[in-house]
């Protein structure tokens, strides 16, 4: 591992940077000072705009994750996942360790994100569902797509189970989305497919093809010094296959993102990423046995010396204001992160 104390040749954060907030310096150091006792603030974002979505406006984008990355390496040691990985075994973070991870794969990770991480000069790693790699989209986005877009003021989605939704008003429409993703997350993937489909069948909506990476965008990040990790193939919840499923869809996506890289994938992050609900201690076994090397949930909490590395816990904090970003990541420090 680097040496990563301020002052040290391996330090993330710029002198200048360092002393632009000592007070929320301090209150991180109490919380995270280094060594043994230090706690681990591992970051999840998904997707990074360029500009804000009308429909969602609270969802990142390119001016808001700028404005975080620079409050990050104001206040943080960013660090690469594997050697957080190594510090927890060994009991050597520096203070005020943090990651930054991205789950699925979308093209704007690449587009958007890239230029602003390679700006501060942050590390990150990016979680990869690969069947929807090059031209692919995953069901949730098509839902998101054909009800953004779907005319009129009333969507009837009856023959699927899902009820009538009013759609006339920006909020309606938000609703409608939530509640659909809401009723399909959790159904197998073929009757999730096949309601999508329908969905498709009578919404006169074409959807982009263009959200997810291409293998040629995955190339760049790995050049670029960034980490790829495994996120399954199709992005399935582990917890509601047969064994059998589940580990194909883990090793396939592995297999096909060191096809893509020339190089070991060590990192999974769990789809949904909810332990006990999202995947169960079956799944924490098949990610050790295929050759992870650790793994990430999507449990609040950070993690401490001796955590168990196959269940990392990550977060994100969405609060806009430098003051409420920092308190929210130190709030976060506090909590035991939940494992099976």
């Amino acid at each position: 591992m680097q040496a990563y104390e301020s002052g040290s040749p391996g330090v993330v954060v710029k002198s200048g940077e360092a002393l632009s907030s000592p007070p929320s310096r301090g209150l991180l150091n109490l919380l995270s000072p280094g060594g043994l006792h230090s706690r681990l603030s591992i970051l999840i974002y998904h997707r990074v705009l360029p500009v804000p979505d009308p429909l969602f406006p609270e969802d990142g984008h390119a001016e808001i994750f700028d404005n975080q990355m620079g409050q990050l390496a104001a206040c943080f040691n960013i660090i690469s996942l594997l050697d957080a990985i190594q510090g927890l075994q060994e009991g050597s973070l520096p203070p005020r360790a943090a990651c930054i991870t991205f789950d699925d794969g979308y093209a704007d990770n690449a587009e958007v994100a890239l230029p602003i991480l390679q700006k501060h000069g942050l590390s990150a790693t990016f979680f990869v569902a690969t069947s929807f790699l090059n031209g692919g989209r995953m069901w949730n986005d098509t839902v998101i797509e054909l009800i953004r877009r779907a005319p009129g003021d009333m969507l009837d989605l009856s023959r699927m189970g899902l009820g009538q939704f009013e759609i006339g008003t920006i909020p309606q429409r938000r609703q409608a989305i939530h509640d659909v993703l809401g009723e399909l997350k959790y159904l197998p993937l073929e009757s999730r497919q096949s309601c999508v489909d329908a969905m498709c069948a009578i919404i006169p909506v074409i959807p982009s093809s263009n959200l997810m990476m291409t293998s040629d965008q995955i190339r760049i990040l790995h050049h670029a010094g960034m980490e790829i990790g495994g996120h399954t193939a199709n992005h399935p919840i582990l917890a509601s296959m047969e064994n059998k499923a589940a580990r194909t869809e883990i090793a396939d996506g592995k297999e096909m993102l060191e096809s893509i890289i020339h190089a070991p994938v060590r990192l999974f992050a769990y789809p949904n990423g909810k332990p006990g609900r999202d995947y169960l201690s079956d799944h924490v076994k098949m990610v050790r046995d295929l050759g992870f090397e650790a793994a990430v949930s999507t449990a609040h909490g950070a993690a401490r010396t001796g955590a168990d590395l196959y269940q990392l816990p990550r977060f994100t904090p969405w609060d806009r204001g430098q003051i409420r970003f920092i308190l929210r990541m130190a709030q976060n420090m506090l909590k035991i992160a939940e494992t099976i």
